[in-house]
């Protein structure tokens, strides 16, 4: 049972004054599964080994949810409104309801902007991969080798080509693009900077983070939009650093209304990411601003980064290529694979994908199953948030990018050591894991694809199937979604690898 921070977004005190985080977790996941399996809801709360068993009850989400759009719906809107009933919002000692918290008053924040100093012109979109740029005919041949291999999906090497063919996208001088989370390694920053993007910046405050953003701003064109806390009412740029900055766990009602006090639609990311239960708290904080943003402008856009370590539903012909791919192993991995599964338990290289859901109209879908045990509930949950207010915000009207990015060798993801290892031994398994300036620079054209061409999904115009499809569409997975084997049942396996070419490479 966790002992966590009180102040800002909290997890709920149970009657010993304790707060338990599995327990919360298991009940917001169980409020979501209820519309679709009501008896696997009451199993998840009487789960006594949640942190080895979650993905079963993600699995059940995910399958469940499969046969219409409307439970898909009926699940997502009971899963958000269950965590914004459990999560509580604390101040001053005093506890209430996240929605009361959000209309607290709270420190008002000024706005010191910073314009960039660069070059005037739109930077050419280029994407930086072992020491070169691509751009052009390299770029797509490189689309397309990712395509042929099963790195990226159809839909995804198509917007890509998109973006290359209209390259007048990436003039974003008529957005104003709000980062949550705005120095994360991951997100696309220094690429919106040289977009001449308006940017609206949320991060912690430090003044480290900040020195590092506006080196990136101001190396740019666009203009850099920074919350200052404790003023006078006089903004400078003497000194700032100090005063720059936002927490988003503890201030989001602030966070809310200063970046609902900009003009115009916004385009919001949620990109924050921090470690265990901390995560769960600071996607409510995210959430809490979004919901704002949405409420106070019919034309917000939301975006979020999906990871490729989740759970999720994917087209037939995706499932199929898992499923051949696991039939057309080479007679020497079947047999020594064979070897191994009698000697653990069927523990490892277990098939990916083995069968097909009908969705709606007879269409056919499969679950790939990527979750890693390690990463823990709270970050499976923090990260399905995400995806429920994805769901819950398209079907409201609202443009929505939920894109999943590639594995990535983020400090994040790398300082577990099991994960680095993995990552390093992944290529043995035909998965791709990608430098963060290559994710970064696919990722950014993406989020511009999704706000420019009516063919994305994003766009709530354009009919979908399945709501689910919105998480199919442009996913960059890394070959996880058509590997032949169920990834964590690999994943000892690529890390041991990962050990000795690191061992022997050194």
């Amino acid at each position: 049972m966790a002992q966590v921070a009180t102040e800002g977004v909290v997890f709920p005190t149970a009657s010993d004054g304790s707060r338990s985080t599995t327990r919360t977790g298991a009940e917001i996941l169980a409020a979501a599964l209820r519309p679709l399996d009501p008896d696997q809801a009451d199993a998840a709360l009487r789960e006594n080994h949640w942190r080895r068993t979650y993905p079963t009850y993600f699995r059940t989400l995910v399958q469940g949810a499969l046969p219409s759009a409307e439970l898909v719906l009926a699940s997502a809107r009971a899963g958000l409104d269950a965590a914004w009933s459990s999560m509580r919002w604390e101040q001053e000692r005093q506890q209430m309801s996240l929605h009361n918290g959000l209309a607290t008053h709270t420190p008002h924040f000024q706005t010191l902007s910073l314009r960039g100093k660069g070059d005037a012109a739109v930077t050419p979109w280029t994407v930086p991969l072992d020491g070169e740029q691509l751009s052009g005919e390299r770029l797509r041949m490189k689309i397309a080798d990712w395509l042929a291999r099963g790195i990226i999906e159809p839909s995804a090497a198509s917007a890509l080509e998109r973006c290359l063919a209209h390259p007048e996208w990436f003039d974003l001088s008529d957005r104003t693009m709000v980062l949550l989370g705005a120095g994360s390694e991951a997100g696309p920053l220094r690429w919106l900077t040289r977009w001449r993007a308006n940017v609206v910046a949320v991060d912690i405050n430090r003044p480290e983070v900040w020195q590092r953003i506006a080196d990136i701003a101001l190396a740019g064109n666009g203009t850099l939009q920074i919350p200052l806390r404790n003023g006078n009412g006089v903004v400078s740029t003497d000194d700032w650093m100090a005063r720059a900055g936002a927490n988003l766990i503890t201030e989001a009602p602030g966070i809310a209304a200063w970046i609902t006090g900009f003009s115009g639609p916004l385009d919001v990311a949620s990109l924050a990411y921090l470690d265990g239960e901390r995560h769960v708290r600071v996607a409510m904080g995210m959430d809490m601003v979004v919901q704002a943003a949405c409420v106070a402008n019919p034309h917000t856009t939301l975006a979020f980064l999906a990871t490729p370590t989740d759970m999720f539903a994917v087209a037939r012909e995706t499932a199929q290529a898992a499923m051949d791919a696991y039939k057309e192993r080479p007679l020497t991995s079947r047999t020594l694979q064979s070897s191994l599964h009698l000697a653990t338990g069927d523990r490892f290289f277990q098939p990916n994908i083995e069968e097909f859901v009908r969705g709606p109209n007879g269409v056919q879908y499969g679950v790939a199953d990527s979750m890693v045990i390690e990463q823990g509930p709270n970050y499976a949950l923090a990260k399905r948030l995400q995806q429920w207010r994805a769901l819950i915000a398209r079907a409201a009207g609202h443009r929505v990018s939920l894109n999943v990015a590639p594995s990535t060798t983020t400090v994040s993801v790398t300082k577990n050591p099991l994960l680095a290892a993995g990552f390093a031994g992944a290529s043995s398994f035909g998965l791709e894991v990608f430098e963060p300036e290559t994710t970064n620079a696919l990722m950014a054209a993406l989020w511009v694809h999704d706000l420019r061409s009516d063919q994305s999904a994003a766009n709530p115009a354009r009919p979908l199937a399945h709501p689910l499809e919105l998480f199919m569409d442009n996913a960059c997975h890394g070959g996880l979604w058509r590997s032949a084997y169920l990834p964590r049942s690999a994943l000892p396996m690529a890390a041991a690898l990962g050990w000795v070419r690191k061992r022997f490479t050194a």
